[in-house]
């Protein structure tokens, strides 16, 4: 029975961590629509696999995961195929990070590989 209530209770201590995480994931524009229609806050990195400095992006916001009070999801967008997007959002290279509160930027990074910048850029739509 104690163990039972360990377990119970290691299950709702995990769950309640995980709710508060950055959330990192492919971008759809289903998935940037509702984060915007709920006024949500939402990042999108432009990322292109052959960029070293995208990949050190990468390498800290996955770092990132880990930390409690980063509530929001990391759009991960094609900076080589997803164009449209890019016009709209003015971006002109890889490595960009677009922070969104809603339909309102609130800050942008381009080529940051700093954990502390990144986090700042994230922390600006809380």
């Amino acid at each position: 029975m104690k163990i039972k209530h360990i377990l119970f209770s290691t299950l709702l201590i995990l769950a309640a961590t995980m709710a508060h995480a950055l959330d990192i994931q492919p971008y759809t524009a289903a998935t940037l629509a509702a984060a915007q229609k709920a006024d949500k806050p939402v990042a999108l990195h432009f990322h292109a696999d052959w960029c070293p400095t995208c990949r050190a992006q990468t390498a800290v916001l996955q770092e990132l995961k880990a930390e409690k009070g980063l509530d929001l999801t990391v759009l991960v967008v094609n900076y080589d195929t997803e164009k449209a997007l890019k016009r709209r959002f003015k971006v002109n290279a890889q490595s960009t990070l677009v922070v969104l509160k809603g339909q309102k930027e609130v800050a942008r990074l381009v080529g940051d590989t700093s954990s502390s910048g990144i986090r700042n850029a994230l922390k600006s739509a809380l």
